[in-house]
């Protein structure tokens, strides 16, 4: 809870005191469940948050179980959203299910007296019959209650969208779930993030209701950016956990290009790097911000978290030769992905015949200049590099300037990239 509250991860708890009573450090192991929606092959950096709290109550000593929600996902959470969810069939969620468990698999440890679990809600609430749900859960919640919560009444102000029988009973299913946990498996400790407090509490007070013992929950708040932005977002979408949604290359790219107003709280909330450690770097950033010595810490720490060494070895490497203009020694996919957003034009391999083309002329086609009197300054003062060499003023661009056989790379100055791709 300490560790919690100093990253910033705290936002509130149903009975403070006593969950630190029970979680306290010496005592029994206690299981505590984070739900995951499967609405997509993978989840994003928001869902970090949840996954952080479950990393920190284990190396706290205490058993994570993640529940993966192939259940609730056929019904949909309308925390947050303006407008019906597109309903998916039981085959997406599944495969939905299947792909976001190699992102626990490698966050979470899966030995020892506090082993993480995964669970699948579909396993006992598709076996529910509907009859049984009115009787033995529906009873016990207020319908009074139920449209008092935010993402209830938000709906239901709207005329035009208005909210679904289905959606308004996700608080009840959510709800189910801690119950049932807490009768097979223990959990004792629900957590979440804060736009999950009331669902949290539902099941609180279902499980209080029906096994008349005590269990709590526990959310982080949600995560904004100092400009008050979605988190996790950016020009081309979202910043994804796996590789095959956002590379490795993209995904230390953004770490590294933290705002540095968000730089601190975010080594706090999602690196899992000592306290001793993070003030350090805080303090070294502090004192000379132009060296970004924790932007590139966080980076690196991050991918290698998510991705491995090796992936987070390569991206760093990628991310300063794109810094330090050695980028001939690229590989073909990495040239791909590190130049993918830079400016680029298209050219035919026989304007590079004979002496091959001259890069006054070749600069001057390009955004590099606006014209070939400045193409003509630009390469005769030695501010344009070729695949990271600094050119002449009389360089001509041949087919063996070409890297991987169909690209050479130009730079105006230390920033301005131009990719030129030949065919």
């Amino acid at each position: 809870m300490d560790e919690l509250q100093w990253r910033g991860l705290f936002h509130q708890a149903t009975d403070e005191d006593n969950l630190r009573a029970h979680l306290a450090p010496g005592g029994e192991v206690r299981r505590a469940y984070a739900g995951f929606d499967p609405t997509a092959d993978s989840l994003t950096i928001g869902n970090l948050i949840p996954i952080k709290l479950l990393m920190h109550l284990q190396k706290a000593g205490h058993a994570p179980v993640v529940l993966m929600g192939g259940g609730t996902g056929l019904i949909g959470d309308p925390s947050g959203k303006s407008a019906e969810r597109q309903l998916m069939t039981r085959e997406v969620v599944e495969a939905n299910v299947q792909a976001q468990r190699v992102i626990f698999e490698r966050l979470l440890e899966f030995d020892g007296p506090a082993a993480a679990t995964i669970v699948n809600n579909a396993d006992w609430l598709c076996d529910m019959g509907y009859i049984e749900t009115l009787r033995d859960v529906g009873k016990h919640f207020s319908v009074n209650m139920m449209i008092q919560k935010d993402s209830v009444r938000d709906r239901l102000k709207e005329r035009e969208q208005g909210i679904s029988y289905t959606e308004f009973s996700y608080m009840i299913l959510q709800s189910y779930d801690f119950l049932h946990l807490r009768r097979e498996m223990g959990v004792s400790v629900q957590l979440g993030g804060s736009d999950q407090w009331g669902n949290i509490v539902g099941g609180v007070d279902l499980t209080r209701r029906v096994l008349q013992e005590e269990v709590f929950g526990l959310t982080a708040p949600l995560v904004t950016k100092s400009d008050g932005g979605k988190f996790g977002k950016t020009e081309s979408g979202a910043i994804w956990l796996t590789p095959e949604r956002t590379s490795p290359y993209a995904f230390y790219q953004f770490w590294l290009n933290t705002d540095d107003e968000d730089l601190e709280r975010f080594l706090r909330f999602f690196s899992v790097m000592p306290q001793e450690e993070v003030e350090s770097l805080v303090a070294e950033h502090t004192s000379n911000p132009g060296a970004r010595a924790a932007h590139r810490a966080l980076a690196e720490h991050m991918t290698r978290l998510l991705h491995g060494d090796r992936a987070a070895d390569d991206a760093r490497a990628a991310s300063e030769a794109l810094f330090s203009g050695e980028v001939a020694h690229l590989d073909e996919a990495t040239l791909d992905e590190v130049f993918a957003n830079v400016s680029s034009s298209e050219h035919a391999k026989s304007e590079l015949g004979g002496e091959g083309l001259a890069l006054i002329d070749l600069v001057a086609d390009t955004p590099l200049a606006k014209s070939r009197r400045e193409a003509k300054e630009f390469v005769g003062n030695g501010s344009v590099s070729v695949n990271g060499a600094k050119a002449g003023a009389d360089k001509r661009l041949t087919s063996a300037d070409l890297l991987h056989g169909r690209v050479a790379l130009l730079r105006r100055g230390k920033k301005t990239w131009h990719v030129t791709r030949w065919r």
